[in-house]
């Protein structure tokens, strides 16, 4: 993409309602656009993040055995009375009347939803287990909202749900669910710990928030120095091995509280352990027959009794992860994206477009990664050198390959690795293969 063709505008102020450095760099780096308050317009490059975070979710989802479906924004009041939680929701829960004075709302989360289609459509336990989810837009009546993405009313989320003849049964599918929480946010770029959670207004009584490491994050947590020697990647993804193990090897591995509670060390010696700040970014529930027995969604076993089925859900906040990777990687000059999830892997910059010479080599190299599949964005503006550098640095592609008059004299150009800084010099003919190799 050439940046004098592409929609990216960039800010060199802070704007005064930024209060931490993901709203900071999403408002600067072009990112987002604020609507009203609490909803935000995702821009072009935004937009690109937003989808690689989106299509790694999905792909992990799916290798857990998962199937992907799409339920609508707006559903009947009618499931969450029949449920119990219509009047116990809260405020958060956008209410609304249609023409006929219909009671609809703006869906907070899918669980009525999920177990109506159930209910209507499986009726044996031969179909189980069976584990639906999709990646939808949500909306929740923030009282107040704020940090930009990372507590905003509209969000895009993952939720999954879970169906089980029995609780052994449920276990496994919420361990395999744990799995693949694991695994993909060690594919975004980011640490992860699994904490012990509240179950609160979802219900039930096993359930883990996962918590990405940040200084700048809400909650306080405590982990065993050990963590790091595990890979989750590593652990193979499906329902159909024992996963237990596993589960119990990785929670006890952490301690984690937050402002309302003390660290669980029961497991870890308080000497072993790390302290740090984390950002909920996902959370997990196993709440048995909660919805199923109010509901009826029951199947037939193979006595052929009708029994309630047993349930999960699971939650991964697509659009407040790219906040939180920020928050976990950037420095004063900028966003520092894993290159996972950056929206492009490399920034090429003609710094003397007034060169024909330098012009005509750029082009040639924009042609040649767009060719090779590189995800390139092509500063090909006539603004000035410095200005070029600092806007790369401020959207955080992974490389940054700069070329002028100089370069061209010396048959290189100038390689940058935006995580760790190191510059080096790499032939320009040489150039296109680092990044296919």
């Amino acid at each position: 993409m050439r940046l004098s063709r592409y929609f990216l505008p960039t800010l060199k102020e802070t704007p005064a309602e930024a209060q931490i450095a993901s709203h900071r760099l999403m408002l600067r780096a072009g990112m987002i656009r604020q609507g009203a308050a609490g909803i935000y317009t995702w821009l072009p490059i935004g937009h690109r993040v937003l989808q690689k975070i989106e299509n790694i979710v999905r792909e992990e989802q799916n290798k857990a055995g998962a199937i992907e479906l799409l339920m609508p924004t707006i559903q009947s009041a009618d499931l969450w009375v029949e449920s119990g939680r219509y009047d116990d929701y809260g405020k958060e829960m956008l209410r609304i009347e249609d023409r006929h004075e219909r009671k609809m709302l703006f869906g907070p989360t899918n669980e009525e939803m999920i177990t109506d289609i159930f209910r209507r459509e499986v009726k044996s336990y031969k179909d189980l287990p069976l584990n639906l989810y999709h990646i939808q837009w949500k909306f929740r009546d923030e009282i107040r909202p704020r940090f930009g993405v990372m507590r905003g009313r509209e969000f895009l989320m993952k939720d999954a749900y879970s169906f089980d003849l029995d609780t052994e049964s449920a276990v496994r599918s919420y361990n395999a669910m744990f799995v693949a929480y694991l695994r993909t946010f060690a594919r975004l770029g980011v640490r992860a710990i699994p904490m012990r959670a509240d179950t609160g207004p979802i219900g039930g009584d096993l359930s883990h928030e996962f918590i990405v490491l940040a200084e700048t994050g809400e909650s306080e947590v405590f982990f065993d120095k050990g963590f790091d020697a595990f890979d989750p990647l590593a652990v193979q993804p499906g329902t159909d091995e024992d996963l237990q193990p596993t589960v119990d090897q990785w929670t006890s591995l952490y301690a984690a509280t937050d402002e309302m509670h003390n660290p669980d060390t029961a497991s870890v010696s308080e000497n072993d352990l790390v302290r740090g700040r984390g950002i909920e970014v996902g959370h997990i529930f196993l709440f048995g027959d909660k919805y199923s027995k109010p509901m009826k969604a029951e199947v037939q076993d193979a006595n052929g009794s009708s029994v309630p089925v047993q349930m999960g859900s699971y939650g991964i906040g697509v659009s407040r992860l790219a906040g939180a990777i920020i928050e976990a990687s950037h420095d004063e000059a900028g966003i520092i994206w894993p290159e996972s999830v950056a929206p492009f892997k490399v920034g090429l910059m003609n710094l003397t477009p007034k060169d024909a010479e330098c012009t005509t080599t750029c082009d040639r190299l924009y042609s040649q990664m767009q060719e090779a599949g590189v995800e390139v964005l092509y500063d090909d503006r006539a603004t000035g050198a410095g200005a070029k550098f600092a806007n790369m640095d401020l959207i955080g592609l992974p490389w940054q390959v700069a070329l002028g008059s100089r370069g061209i004299k010396n048959g290189v150009v100038e390689l940058k690795n935006r995580a760790t800084g190191e510059r080096q010099e790499v032939a320009i003919d040489a150039i296109v293969g680092k990044f296919t190799s």
